[in-house]
């Protein structure tokens, strides 16, 4: 049993430090919002993440994890601590370290016995580095240390078992024995360990999104010239799939990604790159395409409605994914946001991110169920794929619009059967 500390109680912070825990270890997540650690310690979860909340409390019982917002209780038994907290978009596109800053002095400042500082954070290449400089500058009594980069490579929705069951787990530092101590943490997993220098297993993690995101904005192209041509980009993405050069991940077309990860890691790679002399035209295509995707949504609805002043437009889904609530550069506050701008109003619908959604989208009309989005709308979109909008009974929300127009944005429905329904349907890139 290992004494870890865990620094930001956000999607990363609280999945990796409950996971530990369940390993076995004694876990303390730390974090500097009160409100969230309130939470934390009445078994409230601060987020909606599948199969989280049971892990919470059964460790949290047990004793093996507790909870924080003061780093001489965080860090007084640790022999690990891993920061895991936010690094979002700053205005150029450059990942902002604020929040890392602060939690590497608030270490240096307290340790008082050698500790392992874990980078568990998506930040730019040569920030372990820098986190190293900073320890070294801010220490208050010469005590040993070493940092090693440890990037997660956890999807919303599924968080828990991307950790327990993970692909590999990279590791990266320039101390060996650092390293070989912090895979000791994951030998239960049985997973594949890959251990570097600390730049490279920085850069793995960027490249991975980066790359993931570019499979999302190619086939988003590709359906672009399917609607055009007249083909199917679900069955082109199907039989692409059967090759095993390529894969069936990742090539669904739709109204673009969004969350917390390939957004900002595409810019902050593109921007890292351009101030080193490199001219990143990939990187920025996926992301161009990918705003494009949200604009062309708009381009369908005036295509079928003409002005859209006055239409009522109701919204299925407004996570950026399904099983979560997160609304961070969801691809429904653009696409609401352009709606209002020429006048339409909105009415929504999502099975747990409209509480979230609130804050970022507080001027339209939240509905309890489908059934009451449809009543009286003009057309209906669907933003976000959750299950339970695959099983509708769309005879009933047919009846129920004012104009049976439905821009599938997330090709959940055959058009065959939509239509036969009733409906006006545009998928993407289905063709028509």
């Amino acid at each position: 049993m290992k004494s870890i500390c865990v620094i930001g109680a956000g999607y990363v912070g609280l999945v990796t430090g409950t996971c530990l825990a369940d390993l076995g270890n004694r876990v303390v997540l730390l974090d500097i919002d009160q409100g969230k650690i309130d939470k934390l310690n009445a078994g409230v979860m601060p987020i909606y993440e599948p199969g989280l909340e049971e892990l919470v409390r059964r460790n949290a019982g047990s004793g093996r994890l507790r909870f924080t917002t003061r780093y001489e209780e965080g860090l007084a038994d640790a022999e690990f601590v891993f920061i895991a907290v936010d690094t979002p978009s700053g205005a150029e596109g450059e990942a902002d370290l604020k929040s890392v800053r602060t939690a590497a002095r608030s270490i240096a400042t307290v340790m008082d016995h050698p500790l392992i500082i874990v980078n568990k954070s998506t930040v730019p290449i040569g920030t372990g580095d820098w986190v190293a400089d900073i320890i070294n500058r801010h220490r208050q009594n010469g005590v040993d240390f070493a940092v090693v980069s440890n990037p997660e490579f956890l999807r919303e929705g599924s968080a828990v078992n991307d950790f327990l069951t993970p692909d590999r787990v990279v590791l990266g530092s320039l101390n060996r024995d650092a390293a070989e101590k912090v895979a000791q943490l994951y030998l239960p997993l049985r997973a594949r360990i890959i251990i570097t220098d600390l730049r490279t297993a920085e850069m793995i993690k960027y490249a991975s999104n980066a790359f993931l995101a570019s499979r999302i904005s190619f086939i988003n192209e590709i359906a672009a010239i399917c609607e055009k041509l007249g083909a199917d980009v679900k069955e082109v993405a199907a039989g692409m799939g059967y090759d095993k050069r390529i894969g069936p991940a990742f090539l669904d077309a739709g109204v673009g990604f969004g969350g917390s990860c390939f957004p900002k890691d595409v810019k902050a790679l593109a921007h890292m790159a351009s101030i080193h002399g490199c001219h990143p035209q990939l990187l920025r295509a996926v992301l161009e395409i990918n705003a494009d995707q949200r604009r062309f949504t708009i381009q369908k609805l005036r295509d079928l409605l003409g002005k859209l002043d006055e239409h009522v437009v109701g919204i299925l889904g407004l996570a950026f994914k399904p099983n979560t609530d997160d609304m961070r550069d969801a691809p429904s506050v653009e696409i609401i946001h352009l709606l209002q701008h020429e006048g339409a109003r909105i009415k929504a619908y999502d099975p747990v991110a409209m509480e979230n959604a609130r804050l970022v989208l507080p001027d339209i009309t939240y509905c309890q169920d489908p059934y009451e989005v449809a009543a009286g709308v003009d057309a209906l979109l669907v933003l976000t794929e959750w299950n339970e909008f695959k099983h509708l009974d769309f005879e009933r929300i047919r009846q129920a619009m004012r104009r049976p127009i439905l821009i599938d944005g997330r090709n959940l429905y055959e058009p065959d059967r939509m239509r036969a329904v009733g409906f006006t349907y545009r998928g993407i890139g289905r063709g028509y």
